[in-house]
């Protein structure tokens, strides 16, 4: 439930990533990182979670801006999503993620918001939104779980104690152009792949994806390997603006001599990370585009789907995403 007020914090401005990992780690568990507030301060709002030091993010310059890197780009994680879906370089050679983040919740929100905040948003259950001791809150009950539980928009695979979804809208685009996630800390920095990036509730439940305490996510890295292939991003959500998805799509497809030759494909809001659709990547690769390899692939795409009390309608509604994947892209 809502509250008349959030409670007081402090607030950090560093100029600089390494003045930003200076103070989360002298604040450790009492600090917490800000990207554009939108997830950070809903959750001070309305009091289920708390820091007493915020590191606002917003002034490191750095950490901003699409630079051409080898044959491939780098994103700032600080970068908003305006930014990301407006550029040119992005639009050109990966349309799949100016599509992607141009779906984001409203324009308003897309000019504050940012690709790393986007990425590293938490899980929006509303069970654990609002404080409920669940086990993703440290306690021992999933309560979406239950035969009375409210999970219309969680998972169909990947369920382990906790059944809420990775909401992210650019994550599926990211794991389609095998991107490398830009992690620093105080001893250097690490690349991870962003299939890897984000964790389920069985390596870790309090977390959702791999940066750790004391860590930033600062950039992302797009190699240039998917530049310019067929691209589809589609979301379906409740509503046309300022929602989560329900289930999302994304590709990549590179057609030769009218059969695809290469193919990747991610789904998002199905599971409790981006879900990688490498059977269905197996099924049509060496098939042409048409109707029946797209009838083949969206029945590949929900094997073993599990379905709770509420989200069966899922099933149809990712097989017929990944038919349009297939024939429309």
């Amino acid at each position: 439930m809502s509250k008349d007020m959030m409670p007081h914090f402090e607030l950090y401005q560093p100029d600089s990533v390494e003045t930003a990992l200076d103070l989360l780690g002298r604040f450790g568990e009492d600090g917490w990182a800000m990207a554009g507030g939108h997830d950070t301060l809903d959750w001070f709002k309305d009091r289920a979670k708390y820091a007493a030091n915020v590191v606002d993010l917003g002034g490191i310059e750095s950490l901003r801006g699409i630079r051409a890197v080898g044959d491939g780009i780098e994103i700032g994680a600080m970068t908003t999503l305006t930014e990301i879906a407006n550029s040119d370089a992005v639009q050109s050679r990966f349309s799949v993620l100016s599509s992607a983040a141009g779906r984001v919740a409203s324009p308003q929100i897309r000019n504050v918001g940012t690709l790393g905040g986007n990425l590293n948003q938490d899980a929006r259950c509303w069970y654990y939104r609002y404080g409920v001791d669940c086990y993703r809150a440290g306690g021992n009950t999933c309560y979406a779980d239950t035969p009375e539980g409210q999970n219309r928009e969680h998972c169909l695979w990947g369920a382990d104690r906790c059944v809420a979804v990775s909401p992210s809208d650019v994550a599926p685009a990211m794991v389609v152009l095998d991107a490398r996630m830009v992690i620093r800390s105080a001893d250097g920095e690490r690349e991870v792949a962003a299939e890897d990036y984000f964790i389920g509730p069985e390596i870790d439940i309090e977390r959702m994806t791999a940066v750790e305490p004391g860590e930033l996510l600062t950039a992302v890295r797009i190699p240039g390997d998917w530049a310019n292939a067929r691209f589809y991003f589609e979301k379906v959500a409740d509503r046309n603006t300022w929602d989560f998805p329900l289930v999302n799509i994304a590709s990549a497809m590179v057609v030769e001599n009218g059969a695809i030759s290469r193919i990747r494909m991610a789904a998002g809001a199905v599971q409790c990370t981006p879900r990688r659709l490498s059977v269905v990547e197996e099924v049509v690769t060496g098939s042409p585009p048409d109707e029946e390899t797209a009838a083949l692939a969206g029945q590949a795409a929900v094997r073993g789907a599990t379905p709770l009390n509420f989200n069966h309608f899922k099933i149809p509604l990712l097989e017929n995403l990944v038919k349009r994947a297939i024939r429309d892209a």
